[in-house]
């Protein structure tokens, strides 16, 4: 009897216990954050924003200082459309026309190149050649 007493008392032990975990749990986030970049992308960000700037690693707060205030502005989804408009803009002939003639391609160009040069400069870096000034 006082066996099944101590077993009746634990299994509520128990149950209470595992409540007031899963109430004190912090709720999963299925959607992250709108600037929730991937690392690898922001790592390949200001690689190539070092390189841009002559390779030198005095430039890494600067370009990683660039890739936050983008992400500041666009969701990371946004700033792939993008950044892809942007590079593909230059190839030549129809393959760059798929990337530099649509309007939207042309808005999202001229938007991104602005919030780099204005980020580039805030971040105490020269803005890319051809940016808004």
């Amino acid at each position: 009897m006082v066996l099944r007493c101590v077993q009746c008392c634990f299994q509520a032990a128990a149950t209470l216990a595992g409540t007031a975990l899963c109430w004190s749990a912090a709720p999963a986030r299925s959607d992250p954050a709108p600037n929730d970049y991937p690392t690898y992308a922001r790592v390949e960000y200001v690689q190539e924003c070092m390189i841009r700037n002559g390779g030198n690693l005095a430039y890494l707060y600067k370009c990683s200082c660039v890739i936050d205030r983008l992400a500041e502005h666009f969701t990371y989804d946004e700033f792939v459309e993008a950044s892809t408009f942007v590079h593909y803009a230059a190839a030549p002939g129809e393959a760059g026309g798929i990337f530099r003639d649509p309007e939207r391609a042309k808005e999202r160009t001229k938007l991104y190149r602005s919030l780099e040069a204005e980020a580039y400069r805030a971040c105490g870096l020269k803005p890319p050649a051809g940016a808004p000034r």
